[in-house]
């Protein structure tokens, strides 16, 4: 399975992104308002600066209550990692693993087309998993 195919079965296949001179306190809103847990930072809706978590908002709440009022440029994790939508979900999900990652932004020819979460790769796997035994099962009562 590749994660275009991902991708084409949510629900919500929209990407919200945020500024990076946005303050958290507005990332916090969007998180809740869209009900994810990481938006992509963008200066304009298309590459990609960095990814923002609610871990990092956590994290850094924790230490200073300041940091609601603080470019997300502050807490964004600049270093991402990519994915490409005809890559194959078996490597999305080892590297979400060695990296210990949850939210991947799908990439082409530099420009943002999507987000893959451990949620989405999760619901997928699953559904092979039926659809493999639903198989097996079919198969076994015709012998």
């Amino acid at each position: 399975m590749k994660i275009n195919d991902v991708i084409h079965a949510k629900s919500q296949q929209a990407v919200v992104t945020i500024s990076p001179d946005a303050t958290v306190r507005e990332l916090v809103a969007l998180l809740a308002e869209h009900n994810v847990g990481a938006l992509v930072v963008s200066d304009d809706g298309e590459r990609v600066s960095g990814i923002v978590s609610e871990r990092d908002v956590v994290r850094r709440l924790h230490a200073d209550d300041a940091v609601l009022d603080a470019p997300v440029s502050m807490i964004m994790t600049e270093d991402v990692r990519t994915c490409a939508g005809t890559d194959g979900l078996t490597d999305l999900m080892q590297t979400m693993t060695e990296h210990r990652i949850r939210h991947v932004p799908v990439v082409a020819d530099g420009r943002l087309t999507g987000i893959i979460s451990i949620g989405d790769v999760v619901k997928s796997r699953i559904g092979e998993l039926e659809f493999e035994r639903d198989q097996l099962d079919h198969y076994v009562h015709q012998t």
